[in-house]
């Protein structure tokens, strides 16, 4: 399990098949509505509150939560504070929301956002040290774009048959989130964002970015 802390109200939690299986979980039941009244959920929060400090005594939450083909999890949860709600674990249990989102994965196109370009560099090393994995098999049209102090990954023409894919998708939510694309979203980094590379991007930060 691996928490971010994104900005002082939010975080990104990434969950593993090898977490889930620790405490006897399964994607199917941390995506339904029990999920408010799980204790899983709970100590996650307690867990995140010491690691990253990120506290939600007498918050209301808002949870937003992704997963991949492979199982991957991804929880981005923003607290909204006041001063006026009562801090309880019981009052907590009533106020968290549950939004879920399931992007697409099977398509030809995918947008990932990283919160900066360093954890790009991150992810560009560790697809380095995949001897199995071809980066011109996956895709041929890899862009990376700055928009709005935030990084995107641009990926299209993706090889849906090739062998690695699937394993391309979890890494990647290891390091960034996945976005639902829209030809709306791409037309608005073409015109508003600054193209950091305009091709090979995986490629070109694992020249010059990747430790050797």
């Amino acid at each position: 399990m691996k928490i971010e802390k994104l900005t002082e109200n939010k975080i990104r939690v990434i969950i593993n098949p090898s977490d889930l299986a620790i405490q006897n979980l399964n994607i199917d039941l941390l995506m339904t509505k029990a999920l408010e009244k799980h204790n899983f959920f709970i100590n996650l929060l307690e867990k995140a509150k010491e690691e990253v400090g990120f506290n939600t005594d007498g918050c209301k939450l808002l949870i937003e939560a992704f997963y991949s083909s492979d199982d991957i999890l991804v929880f981005t949860i923003t607290k909204y504070c006041s001063q006026d709600i009562k801090n309880s674990t019981d009052s907590l249990r009533k106020k968290l929301t549950v939004k879920r989102k399931t992007p697409n994965f099977f398509n030809e196109q995918a947008i990932y956002q990283f919160k900066n370009f360093e954890e790009f560099c991150n992810f560009c090393e560790y697809i380095s040290k995949m001897k199995d994995f071809d980066i011109k098999s996956f895709s041929k049209n890899i862009s990376l774009y700055l928009y709005r102090n935030i990084y995107y990954l641009l990926i299209k023409n993706i090889n849906m048959n090739y062998k690695n894919t699937k394993v391309f998708y979890s890494i990647a939510a290891e390091f960034s989130i996945p976005l639902s694309y829209s030809n709306s979203f791409e037309n608005k980094l073409l015109e508003y964002g600054k193209a950091i590379f305009k091709r090979n991007a995986i490629t070109t930060g694992i020249k010059y970015f990747a430790s050797k």
